[in-house]
């Protein structure tokens, strides 16, 4: 027979351990997080303020509320719906070109046997150099005098300056952007090939699968994930591309080359409409986290988030 001894219910209560809403490491880390979140929530809520405001800075920074004046004026800017049309062109072909051709080379440099690591530290030195710097070379080898480019398309028949008319301006800032960042492409999905299993190529090659069947069935789908990270990581930076365009072409001529990211820099501190430039500012961070979820998502469906 075995007895049992109850303990009163007050005795059970000072004994219970008490929740703690916070772990210790989390009440280490509040400090910081608060910080963080301090430097990015009161900026955007002064992004918030600002877009509903007319910001005077003559005589001291003061804000006068203007209503919708500012997001009325945003929908219905033709100068800068062309922006944004030209902001996705560029989107476009950056993107299209750093991915196809980071995967050509990415394909070529995972077949070199030999003298692998000199190629491919001789070809990831662009992404290593800063953007204006990339901006200031363009600028000299494209130069309708003595620029490099600009010879030898003159030997090949063509005497324009490349900076000085739209289309080529247009094309010339595409180019130095995908110059300098197709390595990095390059870079993501040779790391990528390199966990392609051998034991499916060789399945494959034993199966009678040529090259081309090899790489579109067996390739390409094992590195498609590593593709899209790359992909979203460009994307990320390339929707607020400024640098290389303001150091060559300072959006021109005629605007050829102003996208949204060079029209908020000059709205904001050229013509100090700070109220607008906001308006402007909270429309690209919209298109961006858009973006951003898009690509998540497709990460998300493939299981690479969870």
């Amino acid at each position: 027979m075995s007895l049992t001894i109850e303990k009163p219910a007050a005795e059970t209560a000072r004994t219970r351990p008490k929740p703690r809403w916070l772990s210790f490491e989390g009440r280490l880390l509040t400090p910081g997080v608060a910080l963080l979140a301090a430097l990015s929530i009161v900026p955007f809520l002064t992004m918030v303020a600002m877009s509903f405001t007319h910001v005077r800075l003559l005589g001291g920074v003061r804000m006068e509320w203007a209503g919708l004046e500012n997001w009325a004026r945003l929908f219905t800017d033709p100068d800068l719906g062309w922006n944004w049309l030209r902001t996705g062109l560029f989107f476009a072909l950056t993107l299209g070109l750093e991915m196809l051709l980071g995967l050509v080379f990415a394909l070529c440099m995972w077949r070199l046997l030999r003298g692998r690591n000199a190629v491919l530290s001789l070809f990831l030195l662009p992404m290593f150099v800063a953007p204006a710097i990339v901006g200031l070379l363009g600028r000299f080898l494209t130069d309708s005098t003595f620029g490099l480019y600009a010879w030898v398309l003159g030997q090949l028949g063509y005497h324009g300056d490349i900076l000085g008319d739209k289309s080529s301006a247009f094309a010339a800032v595409v180019l130095m952007d995908v110059w300098e960042w197709t390595p990095l492409i390059a870079l993501i999905a040779l790391a990528g090939l390199s966990s392609v299993p051998l034991s499916l190529r060789e399945a494959a090659a034993l199966d009678g699968a040529s090259g081309w069947q090899s790489l579109r069935h067996i390739v390409l789908p094992s590195i498609s994930n590593v593709l899209l990270v790359a992909l979203l990581i460009r994307s990320m930076d390339a929707i607020r591309y400024f640098d290389i365009i303001w150091v060559t072409t300072n959006g021109g001529p005629a605007d050829a080359t102003k996208i949204v990211p060079v029209r908020l820099y000059e709205t904001a501190f050229r013509f100090f409409d700070l109220g607008y430039a906001a308006a402007i500012g909270l429309v690209m961070l919209a298109a961006s986290i858009v973006i951003a979820r898009a690509f998540v998502r497709m990460l998300d469906k493939k299981g690479l988030t969870r």
